[in-house]
């Protein structure tokens, strides 16, 4: 292509990059809340930071869902986001359908139960959660 390995390398792998960084937003725009569930998401989000640092915190769990929660909050936690937080709703809602995706995982792998034992807000909250993880009400 430009007459160098090096450059071709280099060009096929920023291609490479952004492929997969289109990707991974098409997959957000497809699996985000629908409706009033990004408000409840971004709502309860303080809560469930705190839940999800129990959650990998917790040596009961299963190893694969404490990773994942770690990886979740390294992901929070480093300033490069999918969608820069400066695009309107978009920047902030990626961080939240991120987190609502994890989130469904671990509770689908661990149990609602051990979700509930680590809940730090209101009961609205958890239902909240309940209904963004795709599970159907307790109690």
């Amino acid at each position: 292509m430009t007459g160098s390995i090096v450059l071709d390398v280099l060009i096929a792998i920023a291609l490479g990059m952004a492929l997969v960084w289109l990707a991974l937003v098409i997959v957000l725009v497809v699996v985000r809340p629908r409706g009033g569930l990004l408000r409840e998401a971004l709502r309860v989000l303080p809560d469930v930071l705190r839940l999800v640092r129990r959650l990998a915190a917790d040596k009961a769990l299963p190893r694969g869902v404490r990773v994942r929660l770690w990886l979740l909050l390294a992901y929070l936690v480093v300033p490069i986001d999918l969608i820069p937080d400066f695009i309107p709703v978009l920047g902030y809602a990626d961080d939240a359908i991120i987190v609502v995706a994890v989130l469904r995982s671990v509770v689908r792998r661990a149990g609602l139960d051990a979700v509930r034992a680590h809940w730090p807000g209101t009961e609205d909250g958890f239902a909240a959660v309940v209904k963004l993880t795709g599970l159907p009400p307790t109690r």
